[in-house]
């Protein structure tokens, strides 16, 4: 294996440039703020956890988490995602604290993808746990903190798809009881989002018109409330209807909160983590063929550290955010520039209090001083007659000089 160049770096983490970072700072403090508002307050976890407890619990499957040894041997992962750390704090050091309890973060976290896959193996989440609560009404508060965030954050125009883990699961027991093998394969297709490869995995199976029909039907499960009812015709199980009645209390919620022209059920949908268990969603910005924003319910993720309790919170996907926003307006990218501020020795104090002037207001400024004798630059370099920028760095120069 050859050594790697001095300007190379792994495969499926980047660099971020100025742009890219005040692009990321940017919506890490909107959407945090958003999350304090509504009472979640912001906690920090260590980028490396034991394998035994938090790399064990990830959803994450074992061949995509990045593990290494500390100095004693002791297997270590990074972090694949934050509601596992999330969870051991909670049963942990917030132990004695009284439910529901409402955390929020922005970090980075690690997963191990194949190279031909152009997935990103560090990038940033932004996101939200709300622990203790099973209600109807605890998914529906996070489905609105989500849409809030991403409005927050400058996605515009998205769509939030809403399921449940219990739907497919119960039209999958009815077709193929006991057959978790097969029942396996239709799931991942599904969430692969291929629906080819589905209708062709179910025709393999050799089942009867009766059972075949519902994992036909399923596929037509997407839209408004109406879905529900097409959904109750499918399944006579307890499970379903129990399924059924908690989404559509919690649509009813979404409801009064107001945001329904953001809302779709996707009764399709199933979470790529392990451990959801009931509702969950996925937000899609427009123009974008991936998720920007995902969550659902986990309701045993917490009794693994011993603290049996229900569970539901969210994450923005930062750094695809980032790159939707890649695009910003004339406007957006002159506010950006600094105001670049060059003096004589002279006029030091002069320009000096400008600039702090300008930095208290929230301006970008940087200082210059003139001369040859410091910068090798004339008293006017960057500016034109008026004092206005010649070259594109700048939205504006100031220049204090002895008159």
């Amino acid at each position: 294996m050859s050594k790697p160049r001095m300007f190379e770096k792994p495969s499926g983490v980047r660099d971020y440039l100025p742009e890219a970072v005040r692009k990321l700072r940017e919506i890490e403090r909107k959407v945090l703020h958003t999350m304090e508002c509504w009472g979640y307050a912001q906690i920090i976890t260590p980028t490396m956890e034991f394998y035994d407890t938090v790399g064990t619990a990830s959803a994450t499957s074992d061949q995509k988490l990045f593990k290494l040894l500390n100095q004693r041997g002791t297997p270590m992962v990074l972090r694949s995602d934050m509601t596992g750390p999330i969870a051991r704090v909670v049963s942990s050091l917030l132990g004695k604290e009284p439910f529901p309890i409402r955390l929020s973060y922005h970090a980075n976290v690690f997963r191990a993808m194949e190279e031909e896959a152009g997935r990103e193996a560090e990038f940033f989440q932004t996101g939200a746990e709300l622990a203790g609560d099973g209600s109807p009404e605890a998914d529906a508060e996070v489905i609105a903190l989500a849409i809030a965030c991403l409005k927050a954050s400058g996605i515009e125009r998205f769509k939030v798809a809403i399921g449940h883990h219990g739907v497919v699961q119960s039209l999958f027991e009815d077709a193929l009881p006991g057959d978790e093998e097969n029942q396996l394969r239709l799931k991942q297709l599904l969430i692969q989002r291929d629906v080819v490869g589905y209708r062709a995995q179910a025709s393999l199976l050799g089942l009867d018109g009766e059972r075949i029909e519902p994992l036909e039907a399923l596929l037509q499960l997407r839209g408004g409330r109406a879905v529900l009812d097409q959904a109750r015709a499918l399944s006579g199980k307890p499970e379903m209807a129990a399924s059924l009645a908690h989404l559509e209390q919690v649509w009813e919620v979404l409801e009064a909160y107001g945001i329904a022209e953001h809302l779709l059920l996707d009764l399709t949908m199933l979470g790529d983590f392990s451990y959801y268990t009931g509702t969950i969603f996925e937000g899609y910005a427009a123009d974008m063929g991936f998720p920007v924003m995902s969550g659902g319910r986990y309701d045993h993720l917490l009794q693994q550290f011993g603290r049996p309790a229900p569970a539901t919170g969210f994450a923005l996907k930062t750094t695809r955010i980032i790159d939707a926003l890649s695009r910003p307006g004339e406007n957006e990218e002159e506010q950006a520039k600094p105001v670049l501020i060059q003096y004589e020795a002279a006029r030091r104090a002069d320009a000096l209090a400008e600039a702090a002037r300008l930095r208290a207001e929230g301006v970008i400024a940087v200082t210059r001083l003139l001369g040859d004798d410091a910068t090798g630059m004339t008293s006017r370099e960057g500016s034109d007659a008026e004092g206005q920028p010649q070259d594109g760095r700048y939205r504006e120069v100031l220049t204090f000089v002895q008159p």
